[in-house]
């Protein structure tokens, strides 16, 4: 399965992205070199490869589980431009909208 033109105009829209003509002939081609890619994939023989429970070769190498203290809101709100108010004191990060249609 090929991507048209129009699929990738579509996930731009979607996307909220304007693609110039140039930046959309080059999304097209990357994103049918991917499918190429799957394609070949999908021809290679894995019936007798065991499956992996971890990625990683060196699962000694993941870091450890622990429970420790977070930054404390005050703190983290100490160099906000903007924090919204809740119950008289600083309680959350106030950002701009960034999404406009």
């Amino acid at each position: 399965m090929k991507v048209k033109e129009k699929d990738v105009q579509h996930v731009a829209a979607l996307a909220n992205l304007e693609l110039t003509a140039e930046e959309s002939m080059r999304m097209l081609q990357d994103l049918n070199a991917v499918l190429d890619h799957i394609d070949m994939l999908n021809e290679v023989d894995t019936a007798n490869v065991a499956p992996m429970a971890f990625v990683a070769a060196d699962i000694t190498a993941l870091r450890s589980d622990e429970t420790r203290a977070s930054l404390p809101r005050d703190e983290a709100l100490s160099n906000a431009p903007e924090a919204g108010m809740a119950d008289g004191r600083r309680a959350f990060f106030k950002v701009p909208k960034v999404i406009e249609r």
